[in-house]
């Protein structure tokens, strides 16, 4: 068997490099196609690589938390034979982090070397601090350039795991460092005292400044938020200090929708193997109202609005740790409710697992939240970036509702929803997210009835 390359994979189209976090095997060990061989870390999520053949683990060309580009030679996959030809320790190519080298030369004096080496290579910051936090090369080669010390380093909070510094995170502190104009401190004045004849000048003492300390009381649990609520946090409000929000509410008669799903649930079952909810049946009303007002899929670049010719909608996730995820159902405007159904389910279902790619949950063009899954009958959502809407869907609930009959109008008992849909109003105005909002109502209202599975 010839020797196989392990490459580090591809995670999206904006990604172009991973950290190693841990060896899953090591060199020698007997290795299955598709068995996980190694977790990497993206500024998205972690993941797992699989082996793409079977054989021995030959080789091992990064070490752990080595930042590696995509499509790299990560290591070397062969057979029996192979193996006892291999170097049995870990060869680190040139260009790795851990092998920059020391140039060195020996000072002389009167043409003589005295013996003593001075290495020609400029200070540069330690891969791990005396907190023995870990820094990747790109973070320690951005911390460099931009001239940030190693103590001002560690004060970086990293969303990376084991709060590791991504370059997102300290790119992130470099803009914001240049936009914080630090003041120059007060002078402290001291009292002037003037002297009394024969008597030596007395210089009063002046009182340190006092730094105010948080005060929490023992019934305080202090919890530290983890990766990715980090990242939920600084996405929502990153989002509301850019996008002027604004929200606007319709309520639907989703009656019909209602009793179709009641009706055709077992059958769409045994003919698709998939449950269906109210979710693909909300895309699907989406994704027709886009087509009404391609305007409300754009997002905007400055002063530039780009139109989006894609309809990727993103569908909120609730995670069992109670954080959020928003997986992307790509090309929905394509798919028809089977295949709209069948791509929910999976993708709701791996996200609960965290087994979802980087790419599922990018280049999303408008985002959905059912907030009615936990019983709320509206919401006011906050827009997923660089979208400029999120529609949110509210509780159904039956209501007492006036009815136009042709006998007149008649009180009767209605399945109702709230839709709430938040908007950036440097590109949406009341007009076009008030009318694409009651767009989407009315295909739910118009839901055929008698529609076949």
């Amino acid at each position: 068997m010839p020797q196989v390359e392990l490459l580090m994979p591809k995670m999206g189209e904006s990604i172009t490099e991973a950290t190693i976090l841990k060896w899953l095997k090591k060199v020698g060990d007997r290795i299955e196609a598709d068995e996980a061989v190694l977790e990497i870390a993206t500024d998205k999520v972690d993941s797992e690589v699989p082996a793409t053949s079977s054989g021995i683990l030959l080789q091992i060309l990064y070490p752990e938390n080595a930042v590696v580009a995509v499509g790299k030679v990560i290591a070397l996959i062969g057979s029996e034979v192979a193996k006892s030809s291999a170097p049995t320790q870990p060869s680190m190519p040139l260009a790795s982090a851990s092998s920059a080298s020391l140039q060195t030369s020996a000072k002389s004096t009167n043409g003589k070397s005295n013996g003593n080496l001075v290495t020609n290579t400029p200070a540069t910051l330690p891969k791990t601090s005396e907190s023995n936090r870990f820094y990747s090369p790109l973070v320690r080669t951005i911390a460099q350039k931009e001239q940030i010390s190693k103590s001002e380093l560690e004060t970086i909070a990293g969303t990376g795991q084991n709060n590791r510094v991504t370059k997102n995170d300290i790119l992130d502190y470099v803009e914001t460092r240049k936009t914080i104009t630090i003041p120059a401190p007060s002078p402290i004045l001291k009292p002037i005292v003037t002297p009394k004849k024969d008597c030596t000048p007395v210089e009063m003492p002046t009182r340190p400044m006092e730094t105010v300390a948080t005060s929490v009381s023992g019934n305080v649990e202090i919890i530290e938020m983890d990766r990715m609520r980090r990242l939920i946090a600084e996405h929502m409000t990153y989002s509301k200090q850019v996008s002027p929000h604004v929200t606007s509410f319709v309520e639907a008669d989703v009656t019909n929708m209602v009793l179709w799903r009641e009706k055709v649930k077992g059958d769409f079952q045994k003919k698709y193997n998939e449950n269906i909810t109210f979710t693909p049946i909300f895309i699907e009303a989406v994704v027709k109202a886009i087509k009404d007002f391609p305007m409300i899929n754009v997002s905007v670049d400055g002063t530039k609005i780009l139109v989006k010719k894609e309809v990727n909608i993103g569908m909120a996730t609730a995670l069992p740790s109670g954080n959020l995820i928003v997986p992307v159902v790509k090309n929905a405007d394509w798919l028809n409710l089977a295949g709209i159904t069948r791509q929910v389910n999976d993708l709701a279902a791996r996200a609960r697992q965290n087994k979802l790619k980087p790419d599922e949950i990018q280049n999303g063009t408008f985002t959905l939240t059912n907030v009615g899954t936990f019983g709320n009958v509206m919401g006011t959502p906050i827009i997923n970036q660089p979208q400029v809407a999120i529609l949110a869907t509210g509780a159904i609930k039956k209501k007492p509702a006036v009815l136009e009959t042709e006998f007149g109008d008649v009180i009767a008992i209605r399945r109702m929803m709230f839709l709430s849909l938040s908007y950036d109003h440097r590109v949406v105005d009341g007009v076009l997210g008030g009318s694409f909002l009651r767009r989407v109502a009315d295909y739910l209202e118009q839901f055929d009835g008698k529609r076949t599975i």
